[in-house]
């Protein structure tokens, strides 16, 4: 098995890709080995020493790393947790995977906003191992979850601003805003 793995905008988070579907619709985030309690992998790379963040896309895994540890000594033991876990054939998630984003709205301007997140933003945002999850729209106000190499990042509000706000206002014209919260 090779695995294949990608710097993000994100210097804290690299993404790696095993070369076959996690996920067939939505993500799952983790942000701590009680969230990750459901997932065999992600409990397994939270044993690892200095991650601290685990997102599922359909084809990647973005790993955080804390700021103290470098990627040089995290990295091979990443590797093979992701390795085994394949080779191993265990589930990616126990039961139920409840943590996929989606949700369903009947507003017509947020069934919009929907589809151009999902049709224009998302692809590219997946590009770099993140992912933008639709939280809720008030008062002209568009806010998102930044998830994956996304979190945290440096670049993500330039991104939020120039990119998505401007995309978003662009189609929609009620969307006067688009606020990132926090998980």
């Amino acid at each position: 098995m090779f695995i294949q793995t990608e710097e993000t905008p994100n210097p804290a988070t690299l993404k790696f890709l095993p070369g076959r579907i996690l996920l067939q619709e939505g993500t799952a985030d983790f942000r701590s080995k009680e969230e990750a309690s459901k997932s065999p992998l992600a409990q397994k790379l939270f044993e690892i020493v200095g991650v601290k963040g685990i997102f599922f896309g359909a084809d990647f895994i973005t790993v955080s790393k804390e700021d103290t540890i470098d990627w040089s000594l995290l990295k091979p033991s990443i590797l093979g947790a992701i390795m085994e876990h394949f080779l191993t054939h265990q589930p990616l998630f126990y039961g139920d995977n409840s943590l996929c984003s989606s949700q369903d709205e009947d507003d017509p301007v947020v069934v919009q906003i929907k589809e151009i997140l999902d049709t224009r933003i998302r692809p590219a945002v997946a590009m770099d191992g993140g992912d933008i999850v639709f939280d809720h729209f008030a008062d002209g106000t568009v806010y998102v979850r930044m998830q994956g190499s996304c979190s945290g990042c440096p670049s993500s509000s330039v991104t939020l601003k120039s990119g998505i706000e401007n995309m978003l206002r662009h189609y929609v014209p009620e969307v006067i805003d688009v606020r990132a919260i926090e998980n």
